[in-house]
């Protein structure tokens, strides 16, 4: 049965990072041109720091859920998505991208900590589970790195 659990904790860690079977958020973000952080093609609803930023927001909300006994959600959806189309500076994008990197660290510290139970309910919660907000987790980085690596073709910044 530990086996089991070990197992299951590590795929559950590959599959936050994602990267097994696409590109991987930090694929995406990789070597982003500056000048088209705030650009969006014809057609899409979001710039690629928009999508950086909602996913960054989102994976430290779900991060706060399931640690934080005084959790608060962000008001939907202003609260999840920035304002502007693109970051104040290049070191705002920076920021963001490593603010997104340690949420992903702390969720696998979580993950792997012996006192975590991952089907336990979060107290403060309505049912979830430490498993339910890391599939959740991978899930959503999954959906918007896809968003942002088509935005990366369209802009002609991606290569395969």
């Amino acid at each position: 049965m530990a086996d089991q659990d070990r197992i299951i904790r590590k795929t559950l860690a590959e599959y936050l990072k994602g990267g097994n079977a696409h590109a991987s958020v930090d694929d995406a973000l990789k070597d982003f041109p500056p000048s088209l952080f705030a650009r969006k093609p014809k057609d899409m609803p979001h710039s690629a720091w928009q999508l950086l930023e909602h996913m960054r927001i989102a994976l430290h909300d779900l991060l706060d859920f399931c640690t934080n006994p005084d959790y608060e959600a962000p008001s939907w959806p202003d609260g999840y998505w920035p304002k502007n189309d693109g970051p104040e500076s290049s070191t705002a994008w920076k920021q963001s991208v490593k603010a997104l990197q340690k949420d992903f660290q702390e969720f696998e510290k979580l993950l792997h900590s012996p006192g975590t139970d991952l089907y336990a309910k979060i107290p403060w919660g309505e049912g979830q589970t430490i498993f339910r907000e890391i599939l959740l987790a991978g899930d959503h980085t999954s959906y918007h790195t896809g968003q942002l690596i088509l935005l990366r073709r369209q802009l002609g910044a991606w290569k395969e």
